[in-house]
Order: C-alpha cells, then sequence, then structure tokens
C-alpha cells in the first residue's frame, strides 16, 4: 500500500507521469466493478470511512477470524479504489472543465445566396417570407428555414444562374423551381438556374456534398455535374459527396436509378437502389452501402463504420469550423464505428472517439488536437 500511497499523491498534486496515470485509472476501471461510484469532496471521507469499516473484522478477532490473508488483501484493495477512484474523478472533472471552457457549439442551418446581380442574401439573417425575386421567380424563406422558389414561368437564359453556398458549420435545404429538394452538407455549394422554364434539362452544379430528392419528369431529366463526373436522373433520391479535398467521389442511391458518367467520356455506370459509385483515379466501382448511414448527416447525425480518423475529423472540421492537428501521423490510419448527434457540442463528439482508448483531444484556440493515448 505503500506504493499505492505515493502514486497517489503524485496523482492528486498533478506530477504523475502518463504511464502512472494509466496504471492508476486502469486499476479503478478493473477492480472498480460494474457498479457505479459517485465521487465527491462531500462523500471522499465517507466512502473511505466505510472501507475502513470494512478492514475491520478482519483486524480483530480470533485467530480463526485473523486467517485472512486473500480477504484482506481484497478489502485492501477495495479500499485503495475508493481512493483511487477519488482522485481519478477530480483528474477527471478538471480535464472535463478544461473541456468545457474551450468547446464548441455545432454549425447551424445557414447559407449564403448569390443572385446572378452578384447580390450576396445571408440566408440566416433574412426574416421568414419573401427573400428575393428574379427571372419571373420568388424565393422565400419557410418556417423550417429552407429556400423555396415558387413555381412561376419565366425567362431561363445567360446571366439567370444562382449560386447557395455553405461555408463551415452551416447546413441548408432548398426546394428547387421543379419541386425537386436538395440538401446541402458543410462547405458545399450548388450552382443552379432560377427557373427551368425554358431548359431542355434541370442542369445544376454540386461542390462538396449534397442530398438530392428529385421530382419526376420524364422529358427534363436531371442532370449533377462535379468537376468529376455527371449524374443523370428522371426522378429519384440520391446522395452525392464530392468535396475538392477527398481523392474520391461517391454517388449513393436511395431509390429509383441514376446514370454515373465519367467526365471525360471514359465510362458510365447505372446505379441500382443500395447501391454506391465511387470514382477514384479516373475509374468507377461499385459496392453495397448502408444507405442510411451515408445520409445520416440530412438527418443530424455522424454515422462511422470503421472509418478511418482522418475521414471522420474531416467531417467534423468542415462541421464545427476547426483546425485539425495530428501529434502522431499514424492515428489518421485508425478505425472507429459508432453514432453522435451533429448537433452536440464537439466535446461529446470528440468523447464518443476516446471511449477507445486508443486516442485523446484537447481542444485550443479553434482547434482539435489528437494524440495518442499513453500506454
Amino acid at each position: 500500500m505503500k506504493d499505492a500511497s505515493k502514486l497517489l499523491e503524485k496523482y492528486r498534486n498533478g506530477q504523475a507521469t502518463d504511464k502512472e496515470k494509466e496504471l492508476l485509472e486502469r486499476w479503478v476501471h478493473e477492480l472498480g466493478g460494474n457498479e457505479p461510484v459517485i465521487y465527491s469532496e462531500e462523500n471522499h471521507e465517507q466512502t473511505i470511512a466505510r472501507g475502513r469499516e470494512a478492514l475491520k473484522p478482519y483486524l480483530k478477532g480470533d485467530k480463526k477470524t485473523r486467517l485472512w490473508p486473500k480477504i484482506a488483501v481484497a478489502a485492501s484493495i477495495a479500499l485503495a479504489v475508493a481512493t483511487v477512484g477519488y482522485f481519478y474523478q477530480q483528474h477527471r472533472n478538471k480535464t472535463e472543465q478544461q473541456f468545457a471552457a474551450n468547446d464548441i457549439e455545432p454549425g447551424r442551418i445557414a447559407a449564403t445566396l448569390t443572385l446572378s446581380s452578384g447580390k450576396k442574401i445571408y440566408i440566416a439573417d433574412a426574416s421568414k417570407g419573401k427573400v428575393a425575386e428574379e427571372s419571373g421567380v420568388t424565393i422565400t424563406k419557410n418556417e423550417q428555414g429552407e429556400l423555396v422558389y415558387g413555381m412561376a414561368g419565366g425567362e431561363n437564359g445567360p446571366g439567370v444562374m444562382q449560386t447557395l453556398t455553405t461555408y463551415r458549420g452551416e447546413t441548408q435545404a432548398v426546394v428547387l423551381p421543379d419541386g425537386s429538394k436538395v440538401w446541402l452538407n458543410a462547405l458545399s455549394s450548388l450552382k443552379y438556374p432560377a427557373s427551368f422554364a425554358s431548359s431542355k434539362d434541370r442542369r445544376v452544379e454540386l461542390t462538396g456534398e449534397g442530398y438530392f430528392e428529385i421530382e419526376k419528369d420524364g422529358a427534363h431529366p436531371f442532370i449533377v455535374s462535379t468537376d468529376k463526373q455527371e449524374v443523370e436522373v428522371l426522378g429519384t433520391h440520391f446522395n452525392i459527396n464530392s468535396y475538392t479535398d477527398e481523392m474520391a467521389t461517391k454517388t449513393t442511391l436511395l431509390e429509383g436509378s441514376v446514370k454515373v458518367s465519367i467526365r471525360n467520356g471514359n465510362g458510365n455506370k447505372i446505379l441500382e437502389p443500395g447501391k454506391q459509385s465511387t470514382l477514384l483515379n479516373n475509374k468507377l466501382t461499385i459496392s453495397d452501402v448502408d444507405v442510411d448511414d451515408e445520409v445520416a448527416w440530412k438527418d443530424g447525425f455522424f454515422v462511422f463504420s470503421n472509418e478511418p480518423l482522418s475521414d471522420i475529423l474531416k467531417q467534423v472540421s468542415r462541421w464545427y469550423n476547426v483546425e485539425i492537428e495530428y501529434q502522431d501521423e499514424s492515428l489518421k490510419t485508425k478505425k472507429f464505428s459508432g453514432s453522435v448527434s451533429r448537433y452536440a457540442k464537439v466535446s461529446q463528439v470528440l468523447r464518443k472517439l476516446e471511449f477507445t482508448k486508443s486516442v485523446v483531444f484537447k481542444i485550443k484556440d479553434q482547434k482539435i488536437i489528437a494524440e495518442r493515448k499513453a500506454n
């Protein structure tokens, strides 16, 4: 117990090494059992007193009673665990306080609409109701904060293109002139005409990530262009991930049918529901995916299924508008699974990842620092 006391004192004073901290914390975890124990300044003395009381039967009594080596050791360990647990909880509380002081709020519904005239409208600041009018189409903001284009006709020629842009920490939904609906993820943009009235097709341009629910119109195909591919549909639900900092472009089909074409003309693929195309190094491949996971962002969740930490933290960076720093580059390839609300503070997301015990995080000056947990 003497060595344990020394460790406890070092832990309490903040002088314990990473290995010593890990030893004590594992001790608590492995010996503390499954019963929840709450440690605080108020109940510390009471906890220790109960531990000492538990030892009394083995420290007093007749010789028969004192034949207790294993039992006494177990009781001593229980007392030490209570003490370690107390100091561990104090250390944990201090860490939580530091996290809370630097915590970062989640993103919100917001975007910037750029009209063909060049005028910019920040949607979050706009009042509900009419936002703008162009090419005979009225643009309104509804109760949910979505942009809605009226179905009125109008000229549709050069100079009437509009762009909806989300920056870091923003997401926005828009109902296009044909009634199709698009959700933009953070750090994305959608360029489209104010009206499809005089077009032979319904063509839009996407950067970043968007989820599409397209109104059926057999005479006017809906085409989504990215920097590397085109997706052509008549009426369907699908998701496109085409961030410029990602090596691959991914298209996921929920219902209907889409044709994915490489922009330089080197082939195309027809997707069926539940399938995902991946365009990498000018080659298209098809795979089965969990479509709910792929579009969870639209419904307000991060969902990770055996994904590298680097991919996960890219999503966190876009949504929470933070920089990412790795103290150990090998952490980037470690894989994680789990889910958490996108509307939680960033500390809750990081805590989920820390449960693996292989990585710890610090938050400092709008930056998340990933470190390898000491062994």
